[in-house]
């Protein structure tokens, strides 16, 4: 893996001796017009209420709205979905019907979903949403698109699931968790998408790369050992 290229929105990177571009919780392969995203969980505040606790609303809103500002940014063709597309049954409702009015308006994009565990709990998309639903790995071009990370030999793979944070300590015993990608050698981890997700805490290793998110700007973490 190269090193990053500038910093801001977008950072570019070699990912499986490729060129990406890593975006606000999305990665797109230039050389396909891909736009990849993980864990978007649809319908996770709606599931929430349904169960007694009181969150926001309108984060389906939200993150169809995102999603769109990345695919017209940059003019993907084919959104990919690492897994977790909804969060539970209790989703399928009026989630549902922003999900339907979107694929309307979105009738010509690509969208496969590498299914993930709760997509499989939720009993599975109608087929009249138009996303092709594939069983991980799905492998394409030396890639291996997968909802939980492993490692494929002969194969370097994009995943999600674990929704990566790092946290950053300051000097006054402060602290911030972000979500970030994970990069390691065969295995890339994508952020959440999902504006409602929360995020896991990573352990990196020598060698791993961490690229961090906030404020809608990508940088890089340094190793503990390159700050020595």
């Amino acid at each position: 893996m190269t090193r990053t290229v500038g910093t801001g929105a977008r950072l570019a990177v070699k990912i499986g001796g490729r060129p990406w571009q890593l975006e606000r919780r999305g990665a797109y392969w230039p050389d396909r017009r891909w736009l990849v995203v993980a864990d978007v969980h649809f319908g996770k505040a709606v599931t929430f209420r349904a169960r007694g606790v009181p969150v926001p609303s309108g984060t389906t809103r939200d993150n169809l709205q995102r999603i769109d500002d990345l695919i017209d940014s940059l003019d993907a063709r084919a959104l990919i979905i690492l897994g977790d597309f909804v969060h539970a049954r209790e989703a399928l409702g009026g989630t549902l019907r922003a999900l339907h009015s979107w694929r309307d308006r979105r009738a010509d994009l690509e969208v496969v979903l590498v299914e993930g565990n709760h997509d499989r709990s939720a009993g599975g998309l109608p087929a009249s949403l138009n996303i092709e639903c594939v069983a991980e790995p799905w492998q394409i071009d030396g890639f291996a698109f997968c909802h939980q990370p492993c490692f494929i030999d002969g194969a370097t793979v994009l995943a999600g699931h674990l929704h990566p944070a790092i946290r950053l300590s300051g000097r006054a015993d402060d602290g911030v968790r972000l979500p970030c990608y994970w990069l390691r050698s065969g295995l890339t981890v994508l952020p959440a998408f999902g504006a409602f997700t929360g995020g896991a805490r990573i352990e990196r290793e020598p060698g791993d790369r961490v690229i961090a998110l906030a404020d809608d700007e990508l940088f890089e973490i340094p190793s503990p050992r390159a700050l020595d």
